[in-house]
């Protein structure tokens, strides 16, 4: 294995945990914020907050197992390469998007208490990209 295949196998798994670094932090700042509101308010705190803020860690999991696919590839160093480069980069979108949406939904749920099947879903859609690089990226591994 030489160096180039060495940076893209490394790039889709640390590309993922940047996102999803990201991601989280954004979702986390918003649940503590709402947790400050409700404790101000003299209000019940929602643990399912919890559930917002980590959803951006899964992409992470994703580069992984990815980056544990392309180690074993046969293909090209530069296949592994672009691939890398590019399937990290659109998980880790995906984790800040997702993060993005769960502030969002933090602060949505955390005033009213209320749709958190809904906001649940739009978070999930955010994570259906990561999925869908995942499936494309083992396909096109081999």
């Amino acid at each position: 294995m030489n160096m180039i295949e060495f940076i893209g196998i490394a790039a889709v798994f640390g590309l993922s945990a940047l996102g999803s670094g990201i991601g989280a932090g954004i979702a986390g700042q918003s649940a503590i914020g709402a947790w400050k509101r409700n404790y101000l308010q003299n209000k019940p705190a929602s643990f399912l907050l919890i559930v917002f803020a980590g959803a951006p860690l899964t992409q992470t999991i994703y580069g992984f197992i990815v980056m544990s696919s392309m180690i074993s590839s046969p293909k090209e160093a530069m296949f592994k390469l672009a691939l890398g480069i590019l399937a990290g980069a659109a998980i880790g979108y995906s984790a800040v998007a997702q993060g993005k949406c769960s502030a969002a939904s933090c602060d949505a749920f955390g005033e009213t208490g209320k749709g958190f099947a809904s906001d649940l879903i739009v978070v999930g859609l955010c994570e259906t990209v990561a999925i869908f690089v995942l499936a494309f990226s083992l396909a096109v591994i081999g």
